[in-house]
C-alpha cells in the first residue's frame, strides 16, 4: 500500500470521526501557584467543534485520492 492510499484512508477515517463526534474536548492547566507546602491548580476544559462541512470535505477528498491513486 503506497502513501497516497494511506493518506486517503486516513482522511476518510478522520472525516467519519468528525461527522460522528462533531468535536472534541481537552483539559488544560491554567493557574498554578504555591503557598508554602500547598499547591493550587486550576484545570479548564476546552471544547473544539468540528464543522459539518469539514468532515464531508475530508471524506470527499479521501475518496478522490483513493480513486485517483489507482490511475497511472
Amino acid at each position: 500500500m503506497n502513501g497516497t492510499k494511506l493518506t486517503a484512508i486516513a482522511l476518510i477515517f478522520a472525516g467519519v470521526l468528525a461527522l460522528a463526534y462533531g468535536g472534541f474536548s481537552y483539559t488544560k492547566e491554567t493557574h498554578d501557584f504555591k503557598i508554602g507546602t500547598l499547591n493550587f491548580s486550576v484545570f479548564q476544559t476546552q471544547s473544539v467543534d468540528i464543522p459539518l462541512w469539514a468532515g464531508i470535505a475530508a471524506i470527499g477528498l479521501g475518496a478522490m485520492l483513493l480513486m485517483m491513486g489507482d490511475k497511472k
